[in-house]
């Protein structure tokens, strides 16, 4: 694919062992690279794709794992967070994209810190919205929430070594999932429950000083999962940030004020560079 050539349409790259579906749109010298959060697709970025589109190369990936519509093949081995920038970055040189735009929504936000932060000759500028990758600081109640359940998945893991209760140990463990899970982490299947915990490990709050690029952060003040304050660490620590906060959203403001993030995105990656 040249670097000014049209291009649109969904292909499939294997980049780092995994199977990788992306969906390309637009022309241009420039290029954007879409990053979708956690259990959602490229389609959730479907209205930014468009508008980029206009005078961009736009690549929006599925993450190995997600997509699909629940058929998603997972990555080969249990993955982590620099396991997925490892193969973002892969695609990035792959394509010819570099030095991209960056629009990411929470867990792919994550994502694009850790890209940021490691490779800054592959970054132009970045849209982050909803970004995950602080750890919550844990509430007593939370605390002996899990304890509970690690003590109660321990006794399930030895009664599974006396291999003279059949599957009941795995009956076991799959209940403690319904019952001490968040939903999201009931959802998954068992492989991808290994890598959602390699993800939410990792915090990221000391890569966010070694980000480069300009970086507009876009946030609900009602957002749950991401709370406001983890907004406004980013924006103090990132050398080169904005923060916007749409009053009244919460962790999915892009879409629920489309339109306003639209005028901003194009503010920020289309006009005015």
């Amino acid at each position: 694919m040249g670097r000014n050539g049209v291009v649109s349409g969904t292909m499939q790259l294997e980049v780092c062992g995994a199977k990788v579906d992306l969906v390309m749109s637009g022309s241009g010298e420039r290029a954007a690279l879409l990053l979708h959060g956690w259990g959602c697709s490229a389609k959730m970025m479907g209205s930014v794709a468009d508008l980029l589109s206009t005078g961009m190369r736009v690549a929006a990936l599925d993450f190995p794992g997600h997509g699909r519509e629940g058929k998603a093949l997972p990555p080969p081995e249990p993955w982590g967070v620099p396991e997925y920038m490892e193969m973002t970055a892969a695609i990035i040189r792959k394509l010819g994209l570099a030095p991209c735009d960056i629009v990411a929504h929470s867990f792919g936000a994550r994502v694009a810190i850790l890209l940021a932060s490691t490779y800054p000759e592959l970054v132009g500028r970045m849209i982050l919205t909803g970004a995950a990758g602080i750890r919550k600081p844990q509430t007593g109640k939370a605390t002996a929430k899990q304890k509970l359940y690690k003590g109660l998945r321990g006794a399930m893991n030895a009664l599974d070594k006396t291999h003279l209760l059949g599957s009941l140990p795995d009956r076991g463990r799959e209940a403690l999932v319904q019952k001490f899970g968040s939903p999201d982490y009931r959802a998954l299947s068992p492989e991808m429950r290994q890598t959602f915990n390699k993800v939410i490990s990792l915090d990221l709050t000391d890569r966010l000083e070694k980000i480069k690029a300009p970086t507009l952060l876009y946030w609900g003040a009602q957002d749950t999962e991401t709370p406001l304050w983890m907004g406004r660490l980013m924006e103090e620590k990132i050398p080169d940030a904005g923060l916007v906060v749409e009053e009244g959203c919460g962790h999915f403001a892009y879409l629920e004020q489309n339109a306003k993030f639209l005028r901003i995105v194009r503010s920020f990656l289309l006009e005015g560079r």
